[in-house]
């Protein structure tokens, strides 16, 4: 059964989905916009710039226990407010880079500040808030941000083209700033008091099995190595697979409504059910969609998309409510950074595996290797026991 929603946490949805979209859009996607201009001016390959991305989330991943503990001990609010200080120094720093190296260091400021402001802080912080009574608000947030590469891709483009690339990097600063700052800090509560704090800790079910904490971090893993991967090389992907170039790029484009109609779904009919339900049904969206793919080639390029895109929009919210329902809202924020560690560097990894694994070996042993982490992923959400929800908690916030 789904929770009520708590007291005041509309208002909270809209203020960390708006701050989470400026978020993604000015670091996450980024690269995708700025990364031929950079390399450009400075006489590298793009390869360079994302490169240095690449190592920019490596440092989030290290860094998300850490700043997963920290929201557990004194709430999100002020580590999202210091998020937004963060990415806007590294966008500065973007923007004034001199050379290879010291855009280098830019990006791992801006790795820094991913670790403090994008999803699984958000999420903490809502956990924090509202116990297990956050499944809604975390899933709202994912349906605002949804839409950052759809905001962030032609914001940069039209950044790009008035004011350069400099010139972009320091706008998105500047917005952190203006707007995520103020949405942060005067718009979302801090954290209850101590004895609240207390009484969200005790909300937890029977104890889950010692397996649950390695099987729920093989599935994000597996998940979002896939997720980085389809981002990086989907087109490629589906013109190998026999698609043209004009049915890649509009299947691509189907990915983003396909993920936000999966997040409706969820916030309406699936949120009666436990989280797991979800999570097993939106994992096999990816192998069903690469079936149809090798059965009908080309002509089944909008149908992956739509259920690739479907099942990865679930599993983003998954990422969010599975831990908060099976281990309850005490330490949420550190087991977060723990859990998403290794599926962060695997997501980082991705896009380079991936695409030498495509370019070997082709379209057949790319997709049965993303089909098999699947099926896989799937398997250990059937072990997982789904530990039933305690009754909502007092509501929190105005």
């Amino acid at each position: 059964m789904s929770e009520a929603a708590p007291a005041g946490s509309r208002r909270v949805v809209i203020a960390l989905g708006t701050a989470q979209t400026l978020a993604w859009a000015s670091s996450y996607y980024l690269p995708a916009i700025l990364a031929a201009p950079m390399a450009a001016e400075f006489g590298i390959s793009t390869s360079w710039v994302f490169g240095a991305f690449s190592a920019a989330l490596i440092l989030l991943a290290l860094a998300g226990p850490a700043v997963g503990r920290a929201i557990d001990l004194h709430g999100g609010r002020g580590m999202l407010t210091l998020s937004n200080l963060v990415l806007a120094a590294g966008l500065c720093g973007l923007g004034l880079s001199q050379g290879p190296w010291s855009m280098a260091a830019a990006w791992m400021v801006l790795g820094l500040g991913m670790a403090m402001g994008l999803y699984d802080a958000a999420f903490a912080t809502l956990a924090g808030l509202y116990g297990r009574a956050a499944r809604g608000p975390i899933t709202g947030i994912t349906l605002i941000a949804g839409f950052a590469s759809t905001v962030g891709w032609p914001v940069s483009a039209l950044l790009l083209e008035a004011v350069g690339w400099r010139g972009a990097c320091l706008a998105w600063a500047a917005l952190h700033v203006l707007v995520g700052l103020p949405l942060n800090r005067l718009l979302v509560p801090p954290a209850p008091p101590p004895e609240r704090k207390a009484a969200l800790a005790e909300e937890a079910g029977p104890a889950p099995s010692r397996l649950a904490m390695p099987l729920l971090a093989f599935v994000f893993a597996a998940t979002w190595f896939i997720a980085g991967a389809m981002a990086a090389h989907l087109p490629a992907l589906l013109q190998a697979a026999g698609a043209t170039a004009a049915a890649a790029v509009a299947a691509g484009a189907l990915i983003g409504p396909a993920q936000v109609a999966a997040r409706v779904a969820e916030f309406g009919l699936l949120r009666r059910f436990h989280p797991l339900v979800s999570a097993r049904i939106a994992v096999l969206g990816h192998p069903l969609g690469a079936v149809a793919l090798l059965v009908f080639g080309g002509p089944a390029a909008a149908a992956f998309a739509v259920l690739h895109g479907m099942g990865n929009g679930v599993m983003t919210i998954a990422k969010g409510t599975l831990p908060l329902a099976v281990f309850g809202p005490g330490g949420y924020g550190a087991r977060q950074g723990l859990l998403g560690a290794p599926a962060r560097l695997l997501q980082a990894a991705a896009p380079l595996a991936f695409g030498l694994l495509l370019e070997g070996a082709g379209v057949q042993a790319a997709l049965t290797l993303t089909t098999g982490l699947c099926l896989s992923a799937c398997l250990a959400l059937l072990v997982l026991r789904a530990v039933p929800a305690e009754a909502a908690p007092r509501q929190v916030g105005r």
